[in-house]
């Protein structure tokens, strides 16, 4: 929601994807409360299908008659105040081959389908940019003890799934790749990198993960609206292939 508030502070038109329409409607309510004269476009669709991004591409385009910009934040994303089930008590020798297909699917599959659907709009009109959302996870492995939990056996303790860190390492190279890729094309692509996002979270979970950030606390869900803003704008127009890292200075200690 956060990324698409950053679209309508700059007077864009937003443009939700989703497989499930409660909750993108959901967000699409909380965006007009804020923003009432904001212009909407919300699809129910899945990004690891070709054909139904085609769909919604075409529709954007006889619309409007062009794409401008896109942001890959789709992920399987195991949160620790989420109850998700690749956040569980699966160790990594037993990991499941079917939560790493859809892992790779929805974060990478889907980022790559993404970018070549509307990218090549964005190459056939000469301008546009791309912002792919990794994670601090994107750039140094999970400390997997600060989801432990005192007196539970091994075989019951939580562990960060391998299919993230790949999945938000591999965003990175995706970025790099297509930022050259279509370098002479006119469109820019970055990587974002947000981290520690208080949510509701434990308060004992919220301490350790506190001690490993030099700001000494989790970021606020507000602190990464204007740099997706300068990141889609011109502000940016010497910026393409670069990592932005909004950690509180995690990935530096």
């Amino acid at each position: 929601m956060k990324h698409a508030e950053g679209i309508l502070s700059g007077g864009g038109v937003a443009v939700l994807l989703d497989i499930f329409p409660g909750g993108m409607e959901r967000v699409k309510k909380s965006l007009l409360e804020k923003f009432p004269d904001g212009q909407i476009e919300t699809f129910v669709t899945d990004i690891t299908s070709r054909e139904k991004l085609c769909q919604v591409r075409d529709l954007l385009l006889e619309r409007y008659g062009h794409i401008d910009g896109l942001i890959n934040n789709a992920a399987n994303n195991p949160k620790v105040e989420g109850g998700s089930k690749n956040l569980d008590a699966i160790q990594f020798h037993n990991f499941p081959l079917e939560l790493w297909n859809d892992d790779i699917a929805v974060g990478l599959t889907g980022s790559l389908l993404c970018s070549q659907v509307f990218g090549q709009v964005m190459a056939e009109q000469g301008k546009g940019i791309i912002i792919n959302i990794s994670s601090d996870y994107g750039i140094i492995a999970p400390n997997q003890s600060i989801y432990r939990k005192e007196g539970l056996p091994e075989n019951q303790q939580i562990v960060k799934p391998v299919s993230y860190s790949v999945v938000k390492h591999g965003i990175m190279g995706l970025t790099k790749y297509l930022a050259v890729y279509w370098a002479q094309k006119g469109v820019r692509v970055n990587t974002l990198c947000p981290a520690s996002l208080e949510n509701g979270q434990d308060p004992a979970f919220i301490q350790k993960i506190s001690q490993l950030i030099p700001l000494g606390r989790m970021s606020r869900p507000d602190e990464y609206v204007g740099t997706v803003l300068y990141m889609l704008s011109d502000a940016s127009s010497y910026m393409t292939g670069a990592t932005v890292v909004l950690d509180g200075g995690r990935t530096i200690w």
